[in-house]
């Protein structure tokens, strides 16, 4: 396993997101991880894919697991969607802060419905893949940075543990964080790495700058021919 030893402890930690279309691949890549260093991020495909039996296998594994749904529906709707997870054991929860602030009260109130400890609730705000262009064809004419800190204040009126945003808009958001209130950054790449789909990008080094609390590596891992060196020299520009 990856750095099995490693006692360094760094601000920002690591959340890999299994994007494969096939469990053989992600349980390839789940094998040389160390789930005492990094954690497990499940979105859509993979759960769509394999559901919940797949979801209690990487559990099972010793791995904390953020289930990446970005629920996004009535109040109603997400509050049974997330009691219906609540025999998993599951470390995080994506709801989508454009559902509004009854909807995230909901949700809040499904999570202590889990068995065991309660998993940790965040709002996705704006998606990294969205330009103020996109946003402008949505009808949403504020910059990305306000944006983000609207919903940032929305998510903590209702109590909710974190979001999920733009790292280049964790600067801009700092001053009006809550204690303990938990950033989580898509959208990482290293300076030579393509940007693909993703408009709104930053380092591991800018992470560390901004006091980020998990970044999440998907496709620089899972699209590389050689993640275990990926990781590696991501790991060391972290704990720099």
């Amino acid at each position: 396993m990856l750095y099995k030893n490693i006692k360094k402890k760094v601000f920002t930690k690591i959340i890999i997101a299994l994007d494969y279309s096939n469990e053989k691949k992600a349980l390839n890549l789940i094998k040389i991880l160390d789930p005492q260093i990094y954690k497990i991020k499940i979105g859509k495909e993979m759960f769509f894919l394999l559901g919940i039996d797949f979801v209690k296998k990487i559990i099972n594994l010793g791995f904390k697991v953020f289930l990446d749904l970005k629920l996004h529906d009535i109040p109603n709707t997400v509050f049974k969607a997330i009691i219906s997870l609540s025999k998993l054991n599951l470390w995080m929860i994506s709801v989508h802060a454009l559902g509004g602030k009854k909807m995230m009260e909901f949700a809040k109130s499904a999570v202590s419905y889990f068995q065991k400890k309660p998993p940790l609730l965040v709002a996705i705000t704006v998606l990294s893949s969205l330009s103020e262009f996109d946003m402008q064809e949505l009808g949403i004419f504020n910059t990305i940075n306000k944006q983000v800190l609207l919903l940032l204040k929305l998510s903590q009126k209702v109590g909710l543990d974190g979001i999920v945003c733009p790292g280049n808009s964790v600067k801009y958001i700092k001053n009006s964080l809550k204690k303990n209130y938990k950033i989580i950054t898509p959208g990482i790449r290293l300076e030579e790495s393509s940007l693909n789909d993703q408009k709104n990008v930053i380092t591991p080094e800018q992470a560390i700058t901004y006091k980020i609390n998990y970044i999440v590596l998907g496709r620089i891992i899972t699209c590389s021919k050689n993640p275990l060196q990926v990781l590696k020299k991501i790991n060391s520009l972290i704990m720099k």
